[in-house]
């Protein structure tokens, strides 16, 4: 037996077998078979004028029969208008022309879509028109299209949820961190929580939540977790913050999201601490009206809180810039002053009239004077009292004395008179003598006669501040050569 291949026909040419069944076939099997295989026939003869229709069962009620006699194009809608043009104009007998999409309107209200196609028998003939019923298709993409837009505003509902949930999460004061259950990596974390933990929010994110705490507070924390990733529900605990910030309730609850498991922390004050805040709040509203700066910091000199005195004077606008950061960056004209102040507030538990300078943050100086006292206890912490430091009194208005009743050096009240008389480098000698002689006094005065703290603070060795004070006479010159 051999087979001969044909070449593959194109949708112009019908196969070969194709035709030869169709040289048996009349014209009534033609006819019922092209109304077996359109939804809808059409036949128009030359001048585009319906002549005869077959209809299927399922277009009954779009009554089709009302379109005979009628042209077709009258029965389309106008969009459609220039395909119906178009089939009429390239139907041929050499093959049928593409598929065109009409719609036709509809007494149901809703357009009739019909997909057609012609063909032209014969040359100078009626032409045969085929339709499909698109109305399932059309339906589908009338429901994809409302699914489209169920989704989009799901979307904005979720959104707007989203949003609102973003502002409670910033806004709420109760402090508040999102963490990975898996990893305990912190994901988010709310003002409330980064002002409690003493550290901007961009820098916990990302952290482990056990290296939050102090270093007694990881197996509660790690404990913790294990049973709210084995459970489900996980037991308050007490932790302790790092610098001496006190102690809080911790509680984590888990919820899903975005395909994995997170847990919410919340972090509550010592209530303690709280009900004595609420018993200070008169006492703190003395602080926030006095009119001399207020500081209270951790034993690690880091700002706790500051009232609004203090805020004008280092030139922040709310007490937020403030907390957290160190005194060191706004207090003293270098690092030295301030670590001297630091360092005799270790030693003694309080310094009085520390003259100093506060450094704003848009580059003004001003001048202070800083009390300052170290505070023992469950929560040690550090105060400080800073003011303006009084304006020199202008020359002449001394009268011989200076506060405290010293006399004042006949080269500081003749100066005036000396110009001219003397040469400058005797005037510039004896004031830088007068200088040094009110420094070495005003350092043992505040370090209460601690030479070792008032060398440090002069930035002088001791073997130079006692040369110094032999040769102006200032303090016990009898005493003690060396002092720890």
């Amino acid at each position: 037996m051999t087979v001969t291949l044909q070449p593959r026909p194109t949708p112009q040419q019908p196969p070969a077998a194709l035709q030869q069944v169709a040289g048996h076939l009349d014209g009534a099997v033609a006819g019922r078979i092209v109304a077996a295989s359109a939804d809808l026939s059409l036949v128009i003869d030359a001048d585009g004028v319906i002549r005869d229709a077959t209809v299927g069962t399922d277009l009954d009620a779009e009554n089709i029969p009302g379109w005979l006699g009628r042209r077709w194009v009258d029965t389309v809608t106008v969009e459609s208008r220039p395909k119906v043009d178009a089939l009429l104009r390239d139907a041929r007998p050499e093959g049928i022309t593409r598929w065109r999409q009409i719609n036709h309107p509809s007494p149901s209200g809703i357009d009739l879509p019909i997909r057609y196609t012609s063909i032209r028998p014969a040359e100078g003939g009626p032409i045969l028109v085929l339709g499909r019923d698109m109305r399932a298709v059309s339906a589908l993409q009338r429901r994809l299209v409302e699914t489209q837009q169920a989704l989009e505003r799901d979307y904005d509902r979720l959104r707007a949820a989203e949003t609102r949930y973003r502002q409670l999460f910033q806004i709420s004061g109760e402090p508040v961190l999102v963490v990975d259950a898996g990893t305990r990596r912190v994901s988010e974390a709310n003002p409330a929580a980064a002002r409690l933990l003493g550290r901007p929010a961009k820098r916990i994110v990302g952290q482990d939540a056990v290296d939050l705490f102090d270093a007694a507070s990881p197996r509660a924390i790690e404990a913790q977790f294990a049973a709210l990733r084995a459970t489900g529900q996980a037991g308050e605990i007490r932790a302790t913050l790092p610098h001496g910030r006190g102690e809080v309730t911790v509680s984590a609850s888990l919820f899903r999201g975005e395909g994995g498991a997170s847990a919410l922390m919340r972090l509550v004050a010592d209530p303690v601490a709280a009900e004595t805040g609420a018993e200070e709040a008169p006492t703190r509203a003395v602080i926030e009206a006095l009119p001399e700066g207020f500081v209270v910091t951790d034993p690690s000199r880091r700002i706790l809180t500051a009232n609004a005195a203090f805020l004008e004077l280092a030139q922040l606008a709310t007490e937020g810039q403030a907390r957290g950061r160190t005194l060191d960056h706004w207090l003293g004209r270098e690092e030295t002053e301030a670590q001297a102040l630091f360092a005799t507030l270790v030693e003694h538990g309080a310094v009085r009239r520390f003259a100093t300078v506060i450094r704003g943050t848009f580059g003004g100086i001003e001048d202070v004077e800083v009390a300052a006292v170290s505070v023992a206890g469950a929560r040690p912490c550090l105060g400080f009292a800073i003011r303006p430091a009084p304006r020199r009194i202008p020359e002449g208005r001394f009268e011989g004395r200076l506060p405290g009743g010293r006399d004042v050096p006949r080269s500081v009240e003749q100066m005036a008179e000396l110009v001219g008389r003397v040469s400058m480098k005797t005037l510039v000698r004896e004031t830088t003598d007068l200088i040094e002689k009110l420094c070495i006094e005003a350092a043992l005065r505040i370090t209460r006669d601690n030479r070792a703290s008032a060398a440090e603070m002069l930035g002088l060795s001791r073997q130079g501040l006692y040369a110094k004070m032999h040769r102006y006479g200032v303090g016990d010159l009898d005493g003690p050569a060396e002092e720890n």
